[in-house]
């Protein structure tokens, strides 16, 4: 990969996640059997379509780096991590698309010393995909495009928190407690559920403010979404306030929770926030 420009391996990871997309709509329109993973969580055919291809043009890429990716690490395959790896989430909100929800996501970023340094996101239903390095972006695109056009991008960027209070952004399909009563000390004039890590790219565009989690999520669900914020001037930490480093070496990869914002710092815990 050498000296490549983030946002020219954002550009070249985005251009996979369309390609990813194709297979997942066309599962998504003929409809798939679905299975029950070991750790209650669903996949599809979908999921796995969509990972043999981005695994395939990863390779080509990207030669020699290490892919973490959802459903091989599920099946027990594991990669040896170096300086640079690679995080894939073929499919992020898998219960969004078996409940015929628009809101799921192909998912790919680059992990460097721990940190994402570049990501790509792509919504197939909604034909639309955001991609952060230096500077986060989104741009519409058609599903299974094989050479994407990214000549209509358009720079995003987070908003200021709004004077007449925060949007939260919650997941759809994993409430849980902690994370409510967290959300009930913030100065909120709305909370809106929403599936995926579509979350990330609504608060990088500006359309909203924060995304707290206080329950276990894994790294390759959130690692493209946490690129494409910081490249959109957005903050996210662990929940005491640390960096969240990648790269689990107990082979997991999973963190406790996160808290994700615009450009400015939430406490983990503690009385309501002063912005």
């Amino acid at each position: 990969m050498g000296s490549m420009p983030l946002d020219t391996l954002a550009q070249s990871l985005v251009r996979i996640a369309i390609a990813a997309g194709g297979p997942v709509a066309s599962v998504y329109a003929h409809g798939c059997a679905t299975r029950w993973k070991a750790d209650g969580s669903p996949v599809t055919e979908a999921d796995l379509a969509a990972e043999r291809l981005i695994l395939e043009r990863l390779a080509a890429a990207f030669p020699g780096i290490p892919v973490v990716a959802e459903e091989s690490v599920a099946a027990g395959h594991r990669s040896e991590l170096g300086l640079r790896f690679l995080l894939v989430d073929p499919l992020d909100g898998t219960r969004e698309f078996i409940a015929h929800r628009n809101e799921f996501t192909v998912n790919v970023a680059m992990i460097e010393d721990g940190s994402p340094i570049a990501g790509a996101i792509y919504a197939p239903l909604l034909g639309q995909a955001w991609f952060g390095g230096t500077s986060s972006y989104t741009v519409p695109a058609p599903p299974g495009s094989e050479a994407a056009d990214l000549t209509g991008a358009r720079r995003i960027r987070v908003r200021a928190p709004p004077d007449t209070g925060l949007v939260a952004l919650v997941s759809r399909s994993h409430a849980d407690p902690a994370t409510e009563d967290y959300l009930s000390r913030l100065p909120l004039t709305e909370r809106r559920p929403m599936g995926s890590s579509l979350k990330f790219c609504r608060i990088a565009e500006g359309l909203a403010d924060v995304y707290p989690r206080l329950g276990g999520i894994r790294e390759w669900d959130i690692a493209a979404g946490h690129a494409i914020l910081l490249a959109a001037g957005g903050t996210m930490t662990a929940l005491d306030g640390a960096p969240l480093r990648y790269g689990d070496p107990g082979g997991d990869f999973r963190f406790p929770g996160f808290l994700a914002s615009g450009g400015f710092s939430l406490p983990a815990f503690g009385p309501a926030v002063a912005i």
